[in-house]
This record gives C-alpha cells, structure tokens and sequence, in this order.
C-alpha cells in the first residue's frame, strides 16, 4: 500500500531568508540563481523576489560584484571572454554589469590564449590535425578568433 504523502509545510519569508543567506555564504550568485534555488527549496516566486530585493538592498546580494567575481576566477582559470561572457549571461546578469566587469578585469585575452594553448599542448602547432585540434580547443575555451591564431602563431600579437 502506497505512503500516504505529508502536506508540504509553509515556506516562511524568514525561512526563505535563512536559505538564500546560506546560499550566498558559499560563494556569489547572481539574482536570478539565487530565486531559482530558492524555489527549488520549496519558496514561492514573490517570496523569493522579495528576499532577493531585501538581500540585494542590504549589499549581501550584488550582481556586479558576482560578474566580476566569476569574471576574474574564469579568466584565471583560462577561459576566454566569449565563455565569460556566455556564463554571465547565462546567470542573467544585465548587459550594464557584464560589460563593468570586463574593464574591471583588465586582462590581456590574447595572452591568456597563448598560455592556455602553451599549458595544454607545449609547442606550438604546425598544420593539418594538430593546428585544427588546437583551434577547436581555444574555441571551446571562449576565445575569439584572432586570440586563437595570435596564440597558435606562439606570441600575443602587438
């Protein structure tokens, strides 16, 4: 005989408050993160909106500050600015802070392609199969085309 199934108890504003504060203590999320896992967790959407906005309002929630966050640690990590760009705006950050976080970041994208090319395959390509399987790889890492051939030329182009 089936389990009956226990009515789902009300979720709280407070108790909503308490998860997204325990989300965020992990590491940054945008806002939009931050209301999907709360309705995950059982919360409606206005309540979930409303601690957000609350959350935000007090500086413990920022999107800026999660686009530059994720920013930099892909960038350190070898990704390009295209992927950067791409997980960004996959978490909904508006065009405004993506874009503040680029020049926040100040790096040089051609040189992280060569040493992510460098890390990954050492010397580099001649033609044929090894130059092509190098390109597809800075390409799936998020560099755009003229980081890719400065790269597997070996030397950031002036």
């Amino acid at each position: 005989m089936p389990h009956p199934k226990k009515p789902e108890k009300e979720r709280t504003p407070a108790e909503a408050r308490t998860s997204a504060m325990r989300i965020l203590a992990r590491r940054e999320h945008s806002v939009a993160q931050i209301k999907r896992k709360l309705g995950q967790r059982g919360h409606d959407e206005q309540t979930a909106t409303e601690v957000v906005e609350s959350l935000t309002e007090s500086g413990f929630q920022s999107d800026s500050r999660y686009a530059e966050t994720l920013a930099r640690s892909r960038a350190n990590q070898g990704y390009g600015p295209l992927r950067i760009r791409a997980e960004l705006k996959e978490a909904r950050v508006p065009d405004a802070q993506i874009r503040a976080a680029f020049e926040a970041l100040d790096c040089d994208f051609t040189e992280r392609a060569v040493q992510a090319r460098a890390k990954k395959f050492g010397a580099a390509p001649g033609r044929g199969e090894a130059w092509q399987k190098q390109y597809r790889f800075l390409a799936t890492r998020g560099f755009d085309s003229d980081q890719i051939r400065a790269a597997l030329k070996g030397q950031p182009e002036d």
